[in-house]
């Protein structure tokens, strides 16, 4: 038997209260106790997006939720932006050519963030772009973009600024309103430490505007169907009733905590992990954009990355995330998001360093460690 240690970019480890919330008796969805709840939320959700916007709340993946940004927003034959610097923003981008768009494409080195001067010069060449589709953390990469402002120039065009914020939401900052964000869609399973299963999506009412006049089929996913049921503290379809139940303990938790603290303990837990593996003689991914999200990390020369992840795992019961796509085998990822405190970073770092030293890679053994500690003492 093997105590487990949850540190992947999603799902992330959950809070005592989220998993109380999960083992109440059901309730029906078309009653005031429901209801109630679904206000509640649907408040908190506010909060932790900063919108004044609504926000809309889909039983489905992250995933799903994009798709909806993607299918409400657009029509076939339409142009969009997509900023590709990773798997996720290349997400974006099959997204949008699956509903036919046409779509201008921005590649972005993996592992570095977008130049938003880049964004400006493309909307400058192509008025005809109605939409820009970015990444707050590429969570494949390690990264964060400057969000911020690539905000201040989308809202200078007619396009839309769509910001996929699945794995950074209430980890790290991102003002909805204040950025010029038209668009934000996020998951559960990330820092807002639920199950997967939810996904989350504010509109703001520039963005409504090309819904209504979107031609996209769309029918479960429809924005105009989740506005007309929301606007009266309803859901278009059967919610995921356990899981909004779970949605909002976590909220109160994160607004009993406040969002400022709530970002600088992701930064702490961030910074710990950075100091401890470069102790280690690693060298980071990313090291010029690196996300308090999660830290990608380059696997040394003749060790098995795979491997290194799969003993942590399986002896260990400590998992983190391999590379994806171009980058397996050549990264390993620790998430620090969520329900993550020090000694969880701790643990894992400790685990790291042993399985290291096992396929005989050199080091002082506790540095990593020790490193840690050092910024958790400041």
């Amino acid at each position: 038997m093997k105590k487990g240690y949850l540190l992947t970019p999603g799902p992330t480890p959950l809070p005592p209260q989220v998993c109380e919330a999960m083992a109440r008796p059901i309730i029906h969805h078309r009653t005031p106790q429901f209801q109630n709840i679904l206000k509640e939320a649907s408040d908190g959700l506010k909060f932790v997006f900063q919108t004044s916007n609504n926000v809309f709340t889909f039983a489905s993946s992250g995933t799903g939720a994009m798709e909806a940004a993607v299918a409400n927003l657009l029509s076939a034959g339409d142009r969009a932006l997509t900023i590709q610097g990773g798997k996720f923003g290349e997400r974006w981008t099959e997204l949008c050519q699956a509903y036919g768009v046409n779509t201008e494409i921005l590649d972005v080195e993996w592992g570095k963030a977008v130049e938003p001067k880049e964004i400006q010069k493309k909307l400058k060449a192509n008025p005809k772009i109605k939409a820009v589709f970015a990444t707050l953390c590429e969570t494949s990469t390690g990264v964060t973009n400057d969000i911020k402002a690539i905000g201040e120039i989308v809202k200078e065009s007619e396009a839309v600024l769509v910001v996929d914020a699945i794995s950074g939401l209430g980890a790290i900052p991102l003002a909805t309103d204040a950025w010029y964000c038209d668009v934000v869609v996020s998951g559960s399973q990330k820092g807002l430490m639920l199950p997967p299963g939810l996904g989350f999506i504010s509109v703001s009412p520039k963005a409504f505007k090309l819904i209504e006049t979107s031609r996209s089929p769309r029918y479960y996913f429809d924005l105009r169907k989740a506005k007309k049921a929301l606007d009266k503290t309803d859901t278009p379809f059967t919610p995921a009733i356990t899981l909004i139940i779970a949605l909002n303990e976590a909220l109160k938790m994160m607004r009993q905590d406040g969002l400022e603290n709530i970002f600088l303990r992701h930064k702490k837990m961030a910074d710990a992990t950075r100091q401890a593996v470069k102790a280690l003689g690693l060298e980071l991914f990313a090291p010029d954009a690196a996300s308090d999200v999660v830290t990608a990390v380059k696997v040394p020369a003749n060790i098995d990355g795979e491997k290194l992840v799969k003993i942590m795992r399986d002896t260990y019961g400590v998992t983190i995330a391999g590379g994806q796509d171009e980058l397996k085998g050549k990264v390993f990822r620790i998430a620090h998001m969520g329900f993550i405190e020090e000694f969880d970073i701790i643990v894992c770092i400790s685990c790291l360093e042993k399985v290291l030293a096992q396929m005989g890679y050199k080091f002082k053994m506790g540095s990593g460690v020790a490193a840690a500690e050092e910024v958790f003492l400041r």
